[in-house]
């Protein structure tokens, strides 16, 4: 629904923000105010208890910082907004997600780098050969003819 977002940053933490506009108008008494909001996360499907696990938010808050997701684990995570009676809570917004493995990621930067090495290091032994075949063994031939 647009209400709730997943920043997945590159240090492997994710950094969930919110706004309200999508949960529908603001109550029309004071009564039934935001009182905050409660955060539930369940990891591939299972209900499993890890740091947000059923976190309860202040009414001002708009952004939690999930500070070690496990990399390669699909999450869920819900945010649901709690009023004060009697007005029901609108149903809960939910983000899924996957965090890239940091070793993962490593491992791809550091093929990358030998691979692009080799690659240069080719290309100079084929210069090179070029350049001994063209400027070593013509000479040799050319003189051979002539004589």
């Amino acid at each position: 629904g647009g209400a709730l977002v997943a920043n997945v940053l590159r240090n492997g933490s994710v950094l969930l923000q919110w706004g309200l506009r999508h949960w529908g108008p603001p109550p029309p008494r004071p009564s039934a105010a935001l009182r905050g909001f409660a955060l539930n996360c369940s990891w591939d499907g299972t209900y499993t208890r890890f740091p947000c696990d059923s976190v309860e938010l202040g009414a001002a808050c708009r952004d939690y910082l999930l500070a070690e997701a496990h990399g390669s684990v699909r999450y869920r995570l819900c945010l649901q907004p709690r009023y004060a009676p009697p007005r029901p809570a609108p149903p809960a917004q939910c983000v899924e997600f996957r965090v890239e493995p940091a070793a993962m990621r490593d491992i791809v930067v550091a093929m990358t780098a030998v691979g692009g090495s080799i690659c240069v290091m080719l290309v100079f032994i084929c210069l090179l050969v070029a350049y001994i075949t063209e400027n070593l063994m013509s000479p040799a031939l050319a003189r051979g003819g002539h004589a």
